[in-house]
Formats: structure tokens, C-alpha cells, sequence
């Protein structure tokens, strides 16, 4: 039996998927979360095969979580299961350890297959995830100067590639307004830009807007 644990911060994601693994002989809901402490706290102090983990969530974000399990439990597999596109995040998080990326596109099949592959101690990724690995591993890091930032960094400017307001930012990434202006200003300076127009407009070029 695969036991498995689910940290998404919509009660609606949460039941479709108990209730999408429910029907798949093998497979075992053992416990659910809606923010990041919750489900590190579980993830460690529970025997489970698998972690389906959500990026964007209140209190510590998946990105945090990830890395933290990574340090204390690195034999446990993370699938990450996210509205973020794989061009936004899925080769940071697969450097970063995850054993699996899917966008919340994916179908049913796709995911329970996921599940299952990362369980055996596999990696699974899209054939065309696994081709943007490769060109990023032949490419020169200044290419893409936004792999160096830091992972709350690259929320910020993923976020501000949207369009939103540094408020808003701040409400969901649970951070002050100052604090969210403090990490655009960093940004700007790290990819060598002059404003928020430049930086939304280096974000869809590089791909990081859905």
C-alpha cells in the first residue's frame, strides 16, 4: 500500500484528489494538509511513500517545505501537483529535490501514474519537462539569471509577471508591503533591469508568465 499525503491550501483540490485516489487499488489517503507547517510537521513525525505538495500555500510555501524535507527526510518523494505552469517553476523544484512535477491540468490517470512511479523510487516528469531540463543543463547561466534567485525572490517576480499589485503580493505570500518592495528592488538588481515594465517583460520572455 502507498500512503500518501496531500498539502493544498483549497479544501475543494484536497477532496478531488482523496477522492480520485480513492478509486485506486493501492493507493491510501493517510493524511491531508492546507499550509506548509502542517504537512512538514506530518510528513515527519508519520510513516508515508509519498508527498503531493501544492507551491503556493499560507505559512511556509511549498518551495520552503520542499527543501526542508529534503534536509531531514531526502529518501521521502515529493510530487508536486501545481496551477504553475512547468515553465514558471518545474525545474527549480526538480533541482531543488521534488521527485515529480504536475500542473493541475493533468488528467486523473496522469497523477495516480505519477504517484506510483515516484513511489518506486523514480523520477517523473513530462517528455517535455525532461527536454527543458536537458537545454537548461547546456546552457550558460547567463542565459537565465533568474535561476539565481532566491526561491522567495522568484515568487515576487513571478507573481509581479502576472500583474499584481505589491499588496496583493504581500496577502499571499503573507508578507508586509515593504517587505514584498524590498524583494522587487533586489530583483531588478539582480537581473539588470530598470523598472517593474522591465521585469514583466523579461518574465515573458523567458517563458515564466502561463
Amino acid at each position: 500500500m502507498i500512503k500518501v499525503m496531500i498539502a493544498d491550501d483549497h479544501t475543494i483540490v484536497r477532496d478531488g484528489l482523496k477522492q480520485i485516489l480513492a478509486e485506486e487499488e493501492g493507493i491510501q489517503v493517510i493524511g491531508e494538509a492546507d499550509n506548509g507547517h502542517d504537512i512538514l510537521r506530518m510528513a515527519l513525525s508519520q510513516e508515508v511513500d509519498v508527498v503531493v505538495l501544492d507551491i503556493s500555500m499560507p505559512g511556509k510555501d511549498g518551495l520552503r517545505v520542499l527543501k526542508e524535507l529534503q534536509e531531514e527526510k531526502p529518501s521521502l518523494p515529493v510530487l508536486i501537483l501545481t496551477m504553475h505552469s512547468e515553465d514558471q517553476y518545474a525545474i527549480r523544484v526538480m533541482r531543488a529535490g521534488a521527485a515529480g512535477y504536475l500542473t493541475k491540468k493533468s488528467a486523473a490517470g496522469e497523477l495516480t501514474a505519477a504517484i506510483r512511479k515516484v513511489a518506486n523510487g523514480q523520477k517523473y516528469m513530462t517528455p517535455s519537462l525532461a527536454s527543458k531540463l536537458v537545454s537548461t543543463m547546456e546552457k550558460s547561466p547567463d542565459d537565465a539569471p533568474h535561476e539565481d534567485l532566491s526561491d522567495r525572490e522568484y515568487q515576487v517576480l513571478c507573481l509581479i509577471a502576472v500583474g499584481k499589485k505589491l499588496k496583493d503580493i504581500g496577502e499571499e505570500l503573507c508578507l508586509s508591503p515593504k517587505t514584498v518592495s524590498t524583494y522587487q528592488a533586489r530583483i531588478i538588481e539582480k537581473l539588470n533591469v530598470d523598472s517593474t515594465a522591465d521585469l514583466i517583460r523579461y518574465a515573458m520572455e523567458k517563458g515564466l508568465v502561463n
